[in-house]
């Protein structure tokens, strides 16, 4: 079940590694009392077709999990983000990619929780596969502004695959949450 904005987001990305993209962003910004993020990726896109199919909680293709019958994430953010008066963008091209963007008022009564950031970056960079993540993140009003590199992370730290290389990059993905 999805209840922040950082599950919305970490299922967006899952998404996009598993279409086979190599790279792939995601975009938070808080300013002027709404919440907007998206996911960009260069996965295998959707035509027409594929992408009404998508919004159907009631449709899978079988192949991405293959024992889901269901489809859900797509459907619970657009429910979401209706229920709270914001909006929902989906664009895609077969083989090109595909972009979801989303947006929340920040102070909405319907408006989910934005979640644990620093863990959901550390999250989207922990999928197996050999993509580059881009982490760009804003929020004016508290005066956070910046742009992380999965690679740039790998370069510093080695593999996201032993606690103490996990424990240093979320401490540095929650310093830059911090004023």
């Amino acid at each position: 079940m999805h209840f922040a904005v950082c599950d919305f987001l970490l299922d967006l990305v899952q998404n996009s590694v598993e279409a086979g993209a190599t790279n792939v962003g995601i975009d938070v910004v808080e300013s002027g009392g709404s919440i907007e993020a998206a996911v960009e990726d260069d996965g295998k896109g959707m035509d027409e077709r594929e992408l009404e199919r998508a919004k159907d909680p009631f449709y899978t293709d079988g192949t991405k999990h293959a024992r889901r019958k269901v489809g859900l994430g797509l459907p619970f953010l657009i429910q979401a983000a209706e229920q709270a008066g914001g909006d929902f963008r989906i664009s895609s091209r077969k083989g090109v990619g595909t972009r979801v963007s989303f947006g929340f008022p920040a102070d909405g009564v319907d408006t989910p929780p934005m979640g644990d950031l620093p863990g959901l970056f550390l999250s989207a960079m922990c999928f197996e596969g050999d993509y580059e993540l881009v982490i760009r993140r804003r929020a004016p009003a508290r005066g956070v502004d910046y742009e992380i590199r999965r690679s740039e992370i790998l370069e510093a730290v080695g593999p996201l695959d032993d606690a103490s290389a996990l424990v240093s990059v979320r401490e540095f993905l929650a310093s830059q949450e911090a004023p």
